[in-house]
């Protein structure tokens, strides 16, 4: 249970052939580059490597319509005049012999992908394809978009696999009209869509790439637009520019809170890489790194997410990529050693995460060792997350190294900036909105090099909850995640940890129910007294 990897050298044979200035940006290098930096950084020959194969006309069939396909097979017989010619009846589009191939390529690796992943080959995985596919519609092609990519490989997986919730995730920074059209009213798909915007004038300039197309008749609420506006006075921190701390900031408090409640069986990202710091249209400013982060909060949601797109000029490394050692397994070893044996192993970077069990009468104390070796042993910075009745470790240090954070514990006092404690939340959403508007902007924030993760007895956390608690706590830390039960927890909760440390996607967290009243202002009350100190809750505030 790797990762997929679906290529063909054959998507490098189309390009323009004549002067223009709007599409020459769309060459051949946008794929031989990031293949390139995959085999540089030795990701290439750790994936699963698929030749992709041709979109048959039945699956283009599932989107387009059978005269447009009829068409663009037509064009395998045009001279470049007529090419040309063709290529001016729509926007932003050039065609050339090999565009029909290509375009059945781009498609056909985007189907291998999704069968691949549904049949439990792989974990997850990337299509590098081209031509793009996110702004083809069911008879025209559009912004360099011949047949519409992703859109076929949602409909592939409902038809051949019978999937009823599919996300797709669309962070390209042209907004994806394509694919909105096509599911605008269908309720088995949730469409998200960044996208620059600029009140209308930034291309495509369409009415319905604003915030209010939210879908219609019965997929009315599953297309979700945010729109990015330069000087937008109401929400000023919609701009050019976004940065990392932006992206991440939507994450949490617009996507994921959707995508939990929808709990899809697949996530399909239009990988666009026009939203990263360097595209001179896009004018954005987050890193590489940022989207291996973004990629990993969607694994939490459901499957971790197929990726059917080009990637950007360079990729960051995702948490999971790392060996990891779940449980120490030398019975020889007592409850302490364990857990200092799996904290050094984790300090020297043999492995990415740990867990170990310790007796109920001495969480506390060896949460305390666990603290002082690793702020002894190199963690700079360290984030611990205690759940329940646990006492703050007095090796915890108060000059900014190590930041307490208690879930299940309401104090009296004041939270200090590096000493927080929140009640626990009793509904499914309240402990997201816990989760999401609070301890991960802290947790990315603070930017720690390794989180502690401790359940207290009675900690009152469901199994789901209590991995998906560690799960999202992967990504700041680079994965450095050490979690400590008591020795009374349940195996299944044991189970479900090891999963998550070892990068599976946590299982699903039930039923949805909205947050208590009661909840919700003691989570706004402690971003209020928070916010001035922590970056990331200065970015964004739920409403």
């Amino acid at each position: 249970m790797g990762t997929a990897l679906v290529y063909h050298e054959d998507m490098t044979a189309t390009r323009l052939l004549w002067d223009d200035p709007e599409c020459e940006i769309e060459c051949p290098e946008r794929l031989t580059t990031a293949l390139e930096r995959l085999q540089q950084h030795g990701l290439k020959q750790r994936c699963l490597q698929l030749i992709a194969r041709e979109a048959s006309e039945a699956e283009l069939g599932l989107v387009h319509s059978p005269e447009y396909v009829a068409l663009l097979q037509g064009t395998q017989a045009l001279g470049t005049r007529e090419l040309q010619a063709l290529s001016k009846e729509y926007d932003a589009v050039y065609l050339h012999p090999s565009t029909f191939h290509c375009a059945r390529l781009a498609v056909g690796a985007a189907l291998q992908l999704v069968d691949a992943v549904l049949t439990g080959a792989v974990r997850n995985g990337l299509a590098l394809v081209r031509p793009p596919g996110h702004h083809s519609q069911r008879a025209t092609a559009n912004g360099f978009c011949v047949f519409n990519n992703v859109a076929i490989a949602a409909k592939h997986a409902q038809q051949k696999h019978g999937l009823r919730r599919i996300l797709i995730v669309d962070w390209d920074v042209h907004h994806g009209q394509g694919i909105q059209y096509i599911f605008e009213d269908d309720p088995s798909v949730l469409y998200f869509s960044w996208h620059r915007y600029e009140h209308g004038h930034f291309w495509p300039c369409l009415r319905e790439s604003d915030a209010d197309a939210v879908g219609r008749g019965r997929g009315l609420g599953f297309t979700v637009n945010l729109p990015w506006n330069q000087g937008c006075s109401d929400v000023p921190w919609l701009q050019v520019g976004m940065g990392n701390a932006d992206y991440v900031a939507a994450f949490l408090h617009v996507l994921l809170p959707l995508a939990f409640e929808f709990d899809p069986e697949l996530v399909l990202v239009s990988a666009g890489f026009d939203s990263a710091i360097g595209d001179p249209e896009g004018q954005m400013l987050a890193t590489p790194e940022c989207f291996a982060h973004l990629t990993h909060l969607l694994q939490c949601p459901g499957i971790p997410p197929v990726c059917a797109g080009s990637p950007g000029p360079s990729l960051g490394e995702p948490p999971a990529a790392r060996p990891h050692e779940a449980l120490a397994q030398d019975g020889a070893l007592t409850a302490l050693g364990k857990v200092l044996y799996l904290l050094d192993r984790i300090l020297d970077g043999q492995v990415s995460s740990g867990m170990a069990a310790t007796p109920v009468p001495a969480a506390a104390a060896t949460l305390d060792v666990a603290v002082r070796y690793g702020l002894s042993h190199g963690a700079q910075r360290l984030l611990c997350v205690a759940v329940g009745q646990l006492d703050r470790p007095p090796g915890l240090t108060d000059d900014g190294r190590n930041l307490w954070l208690n879930i299940g514990v309401e104090e009296a006092a004041a939270p200090s900036m590096f000493h927080v404690s929140v009640p626990l939340p009793v509904t499914t959403g309240g402990f997201l909105s816990c989760a999401l508007a609070l301890v991960l902007p802290l947790a990315y924030s603070f930017q720690p090099d390794l989180v502690l993760v401790a359940l207290g007895p009675a900690h009152g956390l469901r199994d789901p909850q209590a991995a998906l608690l560690a799960a999202l706590l992967r990504g700041p830390a680079g994965g450095r995640v050490f979690a400590l039960v008591d020795e009374e927890s349940t195996p299944q909760l044991a189970t479900v940890l090891a999963r998550v440390l070892n990068g599976e996607a946590p299982p699903s967290l039930g039923p949805f129910s909205m947050a208590a009243p009661e909840d919700t202002q003691a989570l706004m009350y402690l971003r209020g007294r928070l916010e001035p100190r922590w970056k990331m809750l200065q970015v964004a505030a739920p409403h």
